[in-house]
């Protein structure tokens, strides 16, 4: 049995030979996920306090590629966001970088020029540094790969890209997979680990498969407080330890749910895990707001709607004021409907993103010679 530490990956013989010519470009696409079960506080280096769970998504995707060549003065990068620098996004990036320059060392000969895109609005309430940090850690696997001929059997190169995507973002650590996905070591269940995500291996129900997630959009632009600053404010939470027990407990019932086709079971868990979260954030101190008067409002109509109609139709929310509404898509036809008439109707500043669950990432191939 392999036992994984921060240093599992660190090859400090992994370097081009000196009289080696090197150039190349590799590109991926990895989609944003949902947790279901939130993972919130952490320890370590980007190591979990309690396990999460989520699926990845099929629309909502980032695109990255790395354009690199040897460099003659030693690792440096250039990156463009829609084809413009970033400044914003440079000192989260430069934190990545000197993390996994031990994993990676030969990044100290290579110059890269990283482009990255986003099929869904920057600051949308989907987690794009999931989407783009795991995007970025594929292909890095993938250099490897190329150049250095390893990470050749699929297990080794995705649970690999998943440890890299964790220290540059913990959620980012699910995104390296499709389906469903859990992250964090959980009591017998063989090959959970804090150091990296795993695709569920276990069969979900049927009615689970093709779950749809419109993201209801209420509001946009920079959080008040960033995801790290709130996960370090759980390391004194007055309710931290009940929190991680609450989270284990529902991770538990969550996977029996979604192996029986529990729906009602899955909306409870669901919705309980999206309030717990922010009354973590409200119970913080400080304590904080990211949801909005219309938050609530719309939470209120989903339920109301869902109690007339006994569609099985629940909500979730990430570190933000959006709502993931989800469904099953035999009931697509109807909570569609019921989206553009009682939340986005009259509501112009409210838009929606019409996704579902996805197969997860795709390299890119031969899209530049």
């Amino acid at each position: 049995m392999i036992i994984f530490t921060d240093t599992s990956y660190n090859n400090h013989n992994l370097c081009f030979p000196d009289s080696l010519q090197v150039s190349g470009h590799v590109e991926w696409q990895s989609p944003a996920n949902i947790a279901l079960i939130k993972y919130w506080g952490k320890h370590g280096r980007q190591l979990p306090m309690n396990p999460s769970f989520s699926f990845s998504l099929k629309n909502s995707l980032s695109q990255t590629g790395i354009e690199y060549k040897l460099s003659e003065d030693g690792f440096k990068y250039k990156f463009l966001f829609n084809g413009k620098r970033k400044p914003a996004f440079e000192p989260k990036l430069n934190s990545f970088f000197e993390n996994i320059l031990p994993i990676f060392p030969f990044l100290n000969q290579l110059e890269l020029k990283i482009e990255s895109l986003n099929t869904f609005p920057h600051s949308s309430g989907l987690a794009s540094s999931a989407s783009g940090i795991s995007a970025l850690a594929l292909c890095l696997c993938s250099i490897e790969k190329k150049e250095f001929n390893k990470l050749k059997h699929p297990e080794d190169f995705y649970r690999k890209a998943s440890f890299v995507a964790r220290l540059g973002s913990g959620s980012a650590a699910r995104s390296v997979y499709g389906g469903f996905v859990n992250w964090g070591k959980i009591d017998r269940e063989l090959g959970s680990s804090d150091f990296f995500a795993n695709k569920y291996p276990l069969q979900i129900d049927n009615i689970f498969s093709d779950l749809q997630d419109t993201i209801i959009l209420i509001g946009s632009g920079e959080k008040k407080i960033s995801s790290s600053k709130g996960h370090g404010l759980m390391e004194n939470h007055d309710y931290a330890d009940a929190r991680y027990i609450q989270a284990k407990i529902n991770y538990k019932e969550m996977v029996r749910a979604l192996r029986t086709g529990n729906l009602i079971k899955f909306i409870e868990i669901v919705e309980n895990e999206a309030l717990s979260l922010h009354a973590l954030m409200m119970s913080s101190r400080p304590g904080y707001f990211l949801i909005k008067p219309q938050t609530l409002e719309f939470i209120e109509k989903i339920r109301i709607f869902r109690k007339e109609t006994n569609i099985p139709v629940c909500f979730t929310l990430d570190a933000g004021p959006n709502l993931h509404v989800l469904y099953p898509a035999k009931n697509k036809k109807e909570v569609i409907m019921f989206i553009s008439s009682e939340l986005l109707d009259k509501n112009n500043d409210v838009s929606a993103i019409y996704d579902k669950i996805g197969t997860g990432p795709e390299q890119i191939k031969n899209s530049k010679p």
